[in-house]
């Protein structure tokens, strides 16, 4: 269980994220669109899981803007931006705000937050996605992750990216 803040107030999630040099556990997301992306999909790509609680949120707002802008400068790397909001609340987020270099997915079942030990476990956005980040090699093997200390703040780009 990893304990996090949200304003300053202890929460906690189900786990830790997956460990680097682990195999990342395959997942399968809803896309805007209502079609299927599973991990197995983006194999012989980086992929990049910027994961967090809602598109809904000025901070996640920001990480899926940044994220879209510097995916289109990275090479063979996909960026998936995930949470639980509905596919249609990510068509809505990414039509008004011209987001197109990242994919923009639903984790509706819950079964990705469970099974990369993300959700909030406790406290008012419990079973919602924590904010995170895991990078994945072109194998699925987990390269990168930070689990945001604070659901306030933004990941650290810089960081994710470099190990890329």
């Amino acid at each position: 269980m990893a304990t996090i803040t949200l304003k300053g107030n202890a929460i906690n999630t189900l786990g830790s994220l997956p460990k680097i040099g682990s195999k990342a556990p395959d997942f399968t997301l809803t896309n805007t669109d209502l079609s299927e992306v599973s991990l197995s999909d983006l194999k012989g790509s980086n992929v990049i899981l910027n994961i967090f609680p809602s598109v809904d949120t000025s901070t996640c707002a920001m990480s899926v803007r940044t994220f879209n802008q510097k995916a289109s400068e990275l090479d063979n790397t996909k960026v998936l931006c995930i949470s639980k909001d509905l596919p249609f609340a990510h068509a809505r987020f990414c039509g008004a705000e011209g987001i197109d270099n990242v994919l923009s997915l639903s984790d509706i079942s819950g079964d990705f937050g469970k099974d990369y030990q993300l959700a909030f476990a406790d406290g008012p956005l419990k079973g919602l996605h924590s904010r995170a980040i895991v990078i994945l090699d072109t194998e699925g093997k987990v390269i990168y992750n930070e689990q945001v200390a604070e659901t306030a703040d933004e990941p650290n780009y810089d960081a994710a990216l470099s190990a890329l």
